[in-house]
């Protein structure tokens, strides 16, 4: 089972760096299934107030809103969870069709609960499909039952995650008759 996961601690950081992954994954030719999150300032709200959530469905889109405007002094999850199971229903068609990488943006409260993208992971590792998770403290737990503790934890920086893709993803390039993706930097 090749399952990973990263934790960045600020705010935004750990979707900044799975998007540039899979934009360095997918110019290097690697077939990249997943979502990778994309935050914008809420022009209503400035800098100071939420930022409206996107996720880009790897690897060609569509891009969706999965947060709810609820204003700018609402508390607690924003989270559209019926866009996020229409992201999941994408990358669960997307991964059928095959795919060298699956990387989700945030094993988050849908998945520590059972919904969300927990049942595309676990396809993806049947497939014998590496997964590259983006987690928070706060799942930490859930996603370590789920994964029965075998999950690698990764320093969120890029050449870190490169790496272990690398060596999770070169095998299966070699039987395609394709270079490894290290050899394509």
């Amino acid at each position: 089972m090749n399952i990973a996961y990263t934790m960045a601690p600020g705010r935004g950081d750990m979707d900044l760096i799975l998007a540039s992954l899979a934009a360095e994954l997918e110019a290097a030719g690697l077939r990249c299934c997943g979502t990778v999150q994309i935050n914008t300032v809420n022009p209503a709200y400035g800098t100071a107030g939420p930022c409206d959530m996107n996720v880009r469905v790897l690897p060609e889109g569509p891009v969706l809103r999965i947060s709810q405007d609820l204003g700018p002094s609402a508390r607690g999850c924003r989270l559209d969870p019926n866009v996020l199971e229409t992201a999941v229903g994408l990358v669960a068609e997307r991964l059928a069709q095959g795919a060298d990488l699956l990387i989700v943006n945030k094993f988050g409260k849908h998945e520590a609960e059972g919904r969300g993208f927990r049942d595309v992971i676990a396809e993806a590792l049947a497939m014998d499909i590496p997964v590259l998770v983006g987690l928070n403290a706060l799942n930490r737990e859930a996603f370590e039952r789920f994964t029965e503790g075998l999950a690698i934890p990764l320093a969120p920086e890029t050449a870190a995650l490169r790496t272990w893709v690398d060596s999770v993803t070169a095998p299966l390039t070699q039987r395609a008759g394709a270079r490894p993706a290290q050899a394509m930097s």
